[in-house]
Parts: C-alpha cells; sequence; structure tokens
C-alpha cells in the first residue's frame, strides 16, 4: 500500500474512534465504581473523606480506594509512605560520598500516579497546601521535588483521615505563618 493524503486521514479516524471507544469504557466503569461504593457504607465513608480534600475528585478517590484500601489494617502512615514510594532515599558511602536525597520509587507506582494530580490540584486551590508548597520551593526543593513532599505530606493526611473517620482539615496540614 503505497503513501497517499488518505493513509493519514484514515490513522486519525482510527485513532479517535479507538480514543472515544476507551473514553466509553471509562466512563461506564466510573459509574460501576460509584454504584458499587454507594453500595457498601465503608466505601462511601472512604469515598466521602478522600473527596473532602480539595483535589482529590471522583476519578482520583476511585482510583486511591483501590489502592490503598487494599492495604493490611494497622500499618502506620510511614508504612503507608514506605508502601508509596514518595520517601526519600539517602545516597552515602563511606565518608565522602553523600549524593542528594531522591526519591526511592521503591513502592506502588499507582498509588503515586494517583496522588500525583490531587497534589498538584492541592498546591493551585487550598491556600494551605499551597503554602507548605511555597514554603518547600523557598527553602531550595526544585518544584518536582516539593510537589513529592505534598503527595507524601497528603498521603499521611489520607492515612489520618482513614484512621480516625475524620474529614480533610487543611489547618493541620500546614500553618500559614502569621
Amino acid at each position: 500500500m503505497g503513501a497517499s493524503k488518505e493513509n493519514p486521514k484514515a490513522v486519525l479516524r482510527d485513532v479517535n474512534l479507538s480514543i472515544s471507544q476507551l473514553e466509553k469504557r471509562i466512563a461506564g466503569l466510573s459509574k460501576e465504581a460509584l454504584v458499587l461504593i454507594g453500595k457498601h457504607p465503608d466505601l462511601e465513608r472512604a469515598f466521602k473523606l478522600l473527596t473532602s480534600v480539595k483535589g482529590i475528585a471522583q476519578t482520583s478517590a476511585i482510583a486511591l480506594m483501590g489502592e490503598l484500601l487494599l492495604l493490611p489494617q494497622g500499618l502506620s502512615h510511614r508504612e503507608w509512605v514506605k508502601f508509596a514510594g514518595p520517601d526519600p532515599r539517602a545516597f552515602d558511602s563511606g565518608k565522602s560520598v553523600h549524593k542528594q536525597a531522591r526519591l526511592s520509587k521503591a513502592g506502588n507506582r499507582h498509588i503515586r500516579s494517583a496522588l500525583y494530580m490531587p497534589a498538584s490540584s492541592a498546591k493551585q486551590h487550598d491556600p494551605h497546601v499551597k503554602a507548605h508548597f511555597e514554603h518547600l520551593a523557598d527553602n531550595g526543593k526544585p518544584p518536582r521535588q516539593a510537589l513529592c513532599a505534598v503527595m507524601r505530606k497528603l498521603l499521611h493526611a489520607i492515612h489520618g483521615m482513614l484512621k480516625r473517620d475524620k474529614p480533610f482539615d487543611n489547618t493541620r496540614f500546614y500553618a500559614i505563618p502569621a
């Protein structure tokens, strides 16, 4: 089959059709997930707690529930962070090599992925989260590293919310200096 002006149009039509079908499937699965959540009081409670965080909407809440609620009961917030992977990992060798700490990324990439957009949105729309991000940036953290620190702290907050059955309190997230 030779190259022609029609081939790119056919490929583009096919790609657009595939995207449309995937979007319909995602919408259907989201509706089914919301129905399932509505049938179980524990899931509904967790969903309401998660969506009380500015930045976590339905899609992110469903994704976080799918990962976090499967973790073993009784884990501490530090163990959650270790499991998710946004914890710093130091690199030291002997007395002379002390590289800058990096994210371990050893944990569950789905949790990190589900936290990225909520953390990014919260730093834009929640004044306490934004103040924490700016504090980190003012202290020399690069923007991506500061955002990962916000993700980590958000994971701590989610752990506390689910454990204590209390909605998100942004004043406890970070106290804005007067």
